[in-house]
């Protein structure tokens, strides 16, 4: 059985990429997805707000005034709560890559351009094989036009890719006025994958100590849905690679994700309920029900139920969305 795919240039032994998550912070976690199947790994974040610390430029606005406000003590994180800093991140893309024969993609969270783009090129030098944009961006000025979101994107991708010479996805999420035409944006200003969709983590109040609490959900199979539905329409209109996140727990959802068009599947829950190992059993049902309907490769799978060929994408989703109505029991 032939599980190879090709993504961002890479070619990879299958579509099955531990996304970021805690468990790449240990080189022994690494060696054990590699072990398990694992094609590569997404290191997990280095976050914007760390290399910022690291220039002593966000001390005074995480702790000024907080005393005044008891509630307030708990909603910035505290200094010691990140655990890595920039130097650690970068020796640790150094030592997996000794121990580890599968491209490492590293992983940088921002949501503005900043002088964190420039520390992708030290992330290129460290010997990481790609590197991902997670732009994790929740705009709460009510002033800033949709076209500005946008341009920040752009604006950070572009500087980035100034910056290396590595292949660079950009991981988003789906709230954008017309998808379509932002992932055709990205994909020309040069993007080499987009990894849908980002999360968007929901805090929760704690009426006890009335404090703002993070809550912290693993996925569930439904929500692969969305980045089903946007892989499929995008397949095919695009340069960049597609890579599918959230919702994949199974070599069934691996499967429907490629029949998508997606390049890759990025595991992150499934592997924190239920292990490393798991990467094997998803792999196997992969293989299982392949041979069961003779196919031989993922390239035969990959955009065979894409809307590639549909004449009008916008009609098809339509007839779907009242198909699907008037068939509920």
């Amino acid at each position: 059985m032939d599980l190879t795919t090709t993504y961002m240039g890479l070619r990879l032994r299958s579509p099955l990429v531990p996304a970021a998550s805690p468990l790449s912070e240990d080189i022994d976690n690494i060696k054990r997805m590699e072990d398990a199947g694992a094609a590569a790994v997404v290191m997990h974040s280095l976050f914007e707000e760390q290399l910022r610390l690291e220039r002593y430029e966000l001390h005074h606005h995480l702790t000024y005034g907080t005393e005044s406000f008891p509630e307030a003590l708990t909603y910035f994180p505290e200094l010691s709560n990140f655990r890595i800093d920039a130097e650690t991140y970068l020796d640790h893309i150094q030592r997996a890559k000794q121990q580890v024969k599968i491209p490492i993609i590293a992983s940088l969270n921002g949501a503005s351009v900043g002088g964190w783009t420039s520390y992708a090129g030290q992330i290129e030098q460290a010997g990481a094989d790609a590197l991902e944009l997670n732009v994790y961006y929740v705009p709460t000025d009510a002033s800033l036009t949709g076209t500005q979101i946008e341009q920040t994107y752009l604006d950070i991708l572009q500087a980035v890719k100034t910056a290396v010479t590595i292949p660079v996805a950009i991981k988003l999420s789906p709230y954008f006025t017309n998808m379509a035409y932002m992932a055709q944006r990205l994909d020309r200003a040069g993007a080499n994958a987009l990894v849908l969709f980002n999360r968007f983590y929901q805090p929760d109040i704690n009426l006890d100590t009335l404090t703002v609490e993070p809550n912290v959900l693993l996925s569930t199979p439904q929500a692969m849905r969305l980045p089903l539905r946007w892989i499929a329409i995008l397949y095919g209109h695009l340069n960049a690679s597609l890579a599918a996140t959230s919702g994949i727990h199974t070599g069934q959802d691996v499967l429907k994700m490629l029949m998508a068009g997606a390049s890759v599947t990025m595991l992150c829950s499934v592997l924190l309920r239920h292990g490393i190992r798991h990467i094997q059993t998803i792999e196997q049902d992969m293989c299982h029900w392949m041979e069961t309907h003779e196919y031989e490769s993922v390239q035969q799978l990959q955009g065979s139920m894409s809307q590639r060929h549909c004449p009008n994408p916008t009609a098809f989703e339509r007839a779907q969305y009242m198909r699907s109505l008037q068939t509920y029991q």
